[in-house]
């Protein structure tokens, strides 16, 4: 082998470590993403639960007007306004769930024809 074959098999094969290197890493942070992606959706899906259960405490009779309760209640919708921001980040998963659900309900109208 001439001192040029050398030098490039020895480049190709760097090039190819580096390359699945970056494939393996760039997945792993993807794979890490879309799990806190889950995750800050369902965060944003408690709190809004959270939230509307306690505007429903809160008009009761027995409540209302209550100073405490409303301002847990302007914190609660505070605070569920503020994870909206992240609206982008959960969305990512919501749409891959909505294209499965999609898939899943062509899959049994096929079926059942």
């Amino acid at each position: 082998m001439s001192r040029l074959e050398i030098i490039l098999s020895a480049t190709l094969t760097l090039s190819a470590i580096f390359n699945i290197a970056i494939f393996v890493y760039a997945r792993s942070a993807i794979v890490r993403l879309l799990s806190v992606s889950e995750e800050l959706g369902d965060l944003q899906q408690m709190v809004d639960s959270f939230a509307k259960h306690l505007k429903t405490l809160y008009e009761l009779e027995m409540y209302y007007g209550d100073q405490t309760l409303e301002n847990l209640l302007n914190h609660a919708v505070s605070f569920n306004e503020q994870l909206e921001t992240f609206e982008y980040i959960y969305e990512l998963t919501e749409e891959e769930a909505d294209i499965v659900d999609h898939d899943e309900e062509e899959e049994i109208a096929e079926g059942t024809q």
